[in-house]
């Protein structure tokens, strides 16, 4: 699994670059956001990586925090990686979280190949996830984010970790998936 890339840009379009590593050059789909952020021919990208049967797509990131974005995003049943950078490309970690704790389905939908249905329902699914806004956030918020992904991983339903987590009371990530995983098997 590739989760990394550091090369040099061969070929740079709005949402597409390939990048040179050691000769061997590698086709990574990124947002506009992450495009407009690249100056430099030398790049360092944080890369999803996307097997299917019948091709396998690198997604890249600038930032850590629009690769989780990105990853989250994905998970949703109906939503793919196309809408998902597209989502990446319309809005920063940060506004995406506003959109979300706000619940604005008006904004979701100015996102190209989401309508009302499946505005609400990212929404919904999304409802009660923390996504990491800044470098600067304290440490609990990114506690509870790594404990949901952690659950999630495990096959819990992202609401009732997103209850349980509430009532926990953990210092740090491993106290709080300990401490969910006691509530959730009562």
């Amino acid at each position: 699994m590739i989760v990394g890339i550091e090369g040099t840009i061969e070929r740079k379009e709005p949402t597409l670059l390939n990048v040179n590593v050691n000769g061997i050059i590698y086709e990574i789909f990124v947002s506009v956001n992450c495009s407009s952020k690249i100056i430099d021919q030398k790049v360092k990208l944080y890369i999803t990586h996307i097997i299917r049967e019948d091709s396998q797509t690198l997604y890249g990131f600038l930032d850590s925090n629009e690769k989780k974005l990105f990853d989250t995003v994905i998970k949703i049943n109906g939503v793919g990686p196309k809408v998902a950078l597209a989502i990446c490309s319309t809005f920063t970690p940060s506004s995406f979280s506003q959109i979300v704790s706000s619940n604005d389905v008006s904004m979701l939908k100015r996102v190209p190949g989401i309508g009302p249905k499946g505005a609400s329902r990212i929404l919904v699914e999304l409802s009660g996830f923390i996504i990491d806004t800044d470098e600067n956030e304290d440490s609990s918020s990114s506690n509870l984010l790594e404990a949901s992904l952690a659950l999630e991983s495990l096959g819990f339903k992202k609401d009732i970790v997103s209850k349980v987590l509430k009532n926990c009371s953990g210092t740090n990530t491993s106290e709080l998936v300990r401490q969910a995983l006691k509530q959730l098997q009562k």
